[in-house]
């Protein structure tokens, strides 16, 4: 195949012309590009050569490539022929909604020419006879108007003449405005003739003006009359042409002095019992007549906007150092707004007559100041009442102790519910579509955030002081004395305030989190270079590390207690010289009673725990002495075995039984119970060491120790380890023994049964 030898369609011929001339509206472009050889092979150019074109692409391509190119040019071809149809299609509308139109045109005109001419002439006859009318008429018009132009300079000399009768009216009425309004309209005719014609009326009104001017005067200068009459005073003298220049620095300070009566009494505005309507009435009244004296003195002495704005601005800012005391106290979220509202209307008041004053931008300054303080006021107080809560352990109210469980119940509620009561305070504040607050709702949300991370951390700071190692100042502040009851009321505020800081790091805060992230979250006004503004992971931390603290001094205050008792029981008797066991030792009474008052104060703030290695004797009664297997290993042993076998022995069971004694501390009764026995039954083996026993001193803590063995095993929760415990202070004490030969079973048996019928007895008779 020959491309040279192809001919041209000539449909496709004339396709092209027309898209050609319908892409390129300008001849001379397309002429001009003929001459051009270089767009000879460009197939959308008019000067494109197809024989050129042919050669070359045969010469360039092979069969597959003449094959694919005749494939695109086909689909080219059929695209042009769509286009070209709808564009024909397109135009042959635009002709018949063109032919429709002229039709309706020549149809609508047909007509029209004989209405137009029976218009003209209809116009041609009206204006001949308005001409005929107006010359017939025009003598009695020009009569009728010298008549009226007489007839209004007559009413003029006749007001001139009425001039002096209405300026003494006035004067008795008092109606100055009207009185200066009528003379300065005469002043023209007083100018031009009042030392002719109007002699006698000038003169009058000249006296009667003056009695004006001088009533005008004492006007100005009571301080009887409001600021707005004497503000009209000074405008009418000024009228009259009256120098107020020199009354501008006594007016001036007038009105100053008026301004010491107006001030705001948030007290009245938000006090339910008090008419809310005549305060506020009362105060927009005030402002409102400092306006209008303001506009009054912008009229008259233009140069007093310096002192106008200083005394507007004096105003808004007196009335916001009142508000920032104010918010100081204990108040709600709608107490301030309604202070805001007032001072808000103030202002826009104020801006209508004095702009210059931008008391707008200056109220958003302190208004910043005065949320800012009530934010942290609202977080103040609920510290406050948050610690009188705690404190209330430290006092008798009516000579009874306030109990543990009804304080941390107050307690918690005041965290929890006084949180959340604040967060509804800041929402309302948030919400409220105060112009002045609008502009403030990012940083009030960035305030918030700040504020809650600042008194969760004060918060912490003040459990710490409370439960220092020293009693806090708060104890003596409230009257508590030193000694027992002291400790007591000590002990039992560090154990609320450990629950309560796992109550927070549990419960108050995730609930405070969800509130933030639902109310309070965008807040951008603190930038992001320093981060989000409440951190409640840090919070968390710093509670629960801080309540684990607290639990743990809650235990060794109450092992110091039991620990100076057991030191006044080792360090009393000469366990050299020490006679045979009679009896138990009251000091195990006084341990008892010790643990007992423990376990009734962690049952009141403390969780039930899993009771663990519980276990009973052989023939199932766990108040048998006939069990004990160190006693029966070790101690039926002679003297003169030496006390390096009791030390073997003791070694052997330590690597036997490898139970573990001191575990993390729960907040749980049991637990809490638990490790402060283990720790009292610690100390009592270490002061078992530093003292020599005879026999008798011997089976005198035997004995003690057997009997606490039954009341322990009821109280905690791991019995194994206080089994273990109580055998290391009979091995401690065999150690130290010159003669340890323990208590036969059946006089040890004894001796429990006799303490346990008069323990018995006490109670029924109590």
């Amino acid at each position: 195949m020959v491309a040279g030898e192809v001919p041209v369609d000539d449909k496709a011929k004339r396709m092209r012309d027309l898209l050609s001339s319908f892409y390129s509206p300008d001849p001379s472009i397309s002429s001009n590009s003929i001459t051009n050889p270089s767009k000879h092979d460009d197939i959308n150019s008019d000067s494109f050569d197809p024989d050129h074109y042919m050669n070359i692409l045969a010469h360039k391509s092979n069969l597959e490539g003449l094959l694919q190119r005749h494939v695109e040019m086909a689909a080219e071809i059929k695209n042009l022929d769509t286009d070209l149809q709808m564009l024909v299609y397109e135009n042959y509308n635009k002709f018949i909604s063109a032919t429709d139109t002229i039709k309706r045109m020549k149809s609508n005109i047909s007509g029209m020419e004989t209405n137009m001419e029976q218009l003209l002439e209809k116009i041609v006859s009206v204006q001949s006879r308005s001409d005929s009318v107006n010359t017939s008429l025009f003598d009695k018009r020009e009569h009728i108007e010298k008549l009226h132009r007489t007839c209004n300079l007559l009413r003029k000399v006749q007001f001139i003449y009425d001039l002096p009768d209405r300026l003494g009216k006035c004067i008795k009425s008092e109606a100055y405005a009207d009185a200066v309004r009528f003379y300065t309209g005469a002043m023209p005719i007083f100018k031009a003739y009042g030392n002719s014609s109007f002699q006698d009326c000038k003169r009058a009104s000249e006296e009667a003006i003056a009695i004006i001017i001088k009533n005008l005067q004492g006007k100005l200068f009571s301080d009887s009359e409001s600021i707005q009459v004497r503000a009209e005073a000074a405008v009418l003298l000024k009228r009259l042409d009256f120098p107020v220049d020199n009354l501008k620095a006594r007016l001036l300070e007038k009105l100053e002095q008026s301004l010491t009566d107006i001030k705001l009494k948030p007290e009245e505005i938000n006090n339910p019992s008090v008419d809310l309507s005549p305060s506020v009435s009362a105060h927009k009244a005030a402002v409102h007549e400092f306006t209008e004296a303001v506009r009054a003195f912008r009229a008259i002495f233009p140069d007093s906007e310096e002192h106008l704005v200083k005394l507007a601005r004096d105003l808004i800012t007196k009335n916001f150092v009142i508000t920032e005391e104010y918010v100081k106290t204990r108040i709600c979220a709608d107490d301030l707004l309604g202070v805001l509202r007032v001072i808000w209307d103030d202002v826009l008041l104020i801006d209508e007559v004095l702009q210059e004053a931008a008391l707008s931008n200056n109220s958003f300054e302190a208004a910043k100041v005065v949320v800012t303080l009530y934010v942290r006021s609202a977080f103040s107080h609920l510290q406050q009442d948050i610690s009188d809560s705690l404190l209330k352990i430290l006092i008798k109210d009516g000579g009874e102790e306030c109990s543990l469980e009804v304080v941390l119940d107050a307690s918690k509620k005041g965290v929890l519910q006084g949180g959340m009561d604040v967060l509804l305070d800041f929402r309302k504040i948030l919400d409220h579509d105060s112009g002045i607050l609008v502009r403030l709702r990012e940083s009030i949300i960035d305030w918030v955030q700040e504020g809650f991370q600042n008194f969760f951390r004060q918060l912490e700071d003040q459990f710490l002081q409370f439960s220092g190692k020293n009693k806090p100042s708060s104890i003596i502040d409230h009257g508590l004395a030193e000694g027992a009851q002291g400790d007591k009321a000590f002990a039992g505020l560090v154990l609320v305030v450990a629950q309560l800081s796992a109550f927070i790091e549990q419960t108050v805060i995730p609930k405070i989190t969800e509130e933030i992230a639902a109310s309070f979250s965008g807040g951008s006004a603190r930038g992001y270079d320093y981060g989000p503004a409440f951190v409640p992971g840090e919070i968390c931390r710093k509670f629960r590390s801080a309540g684990e603290k607290f639990l743990h001094l809650y235990i060794n205050t109450r092992n110091q207690r039991i620990s100076l008792l057991l030191k006044k029981r080792f360090t009393t008797p000469n366990w050299v010289k020490h006679k045979e066991p009679r009896e138990v030792h009251m000091f195990v009474d006084l341990f008892l009673q010790e643990l007992e008052v423990i376990g009734n104060e962690v049952k009141q703030i403390l969780p039930e725990g899993i009771r663990k290695h519980r276990r009973t004797d052989s023939d199932g009664s766990s108040a048998s002495s006939r069990s004990n297997p160190l006693r029966e290993d070790k101690l039926g042993r002679s003297n003169t075995r030496g006390r390096s076998q009791l030390l073997e022995t003791h070694l052997a069971k330590l690597f036997k039984q490898k139970i573990e004694i001191f575990t993390k501390v729960e907040y749980t009764q049991g637990s809490v119970v638990t490790t402060i026995v283990k720790l009292c039954l610690k100390s009592l083996q270490e002061f078992a060491r530093l003292h020599t026993f005879n026999r008798s001193g011997f089976q005198q803590i035997q004995l003690d120790i057997q009997f606490l063995r039954i009341p322990l095993r009821e109280t905690v929760e791991d019995e194994a380890a206080i089994d273990f415990l109580l055998d290391e202070v009979i091995v401690a004490t065999a150690e130290r023994c010159l003669d340890p030969i323990p208590l036969e079973p059946p006089i040890l048996d004894k001796l429990i049964q006799i303490k346990l019928a008069k323990t018995k007895e006490q109670t029924s008779i109590s």
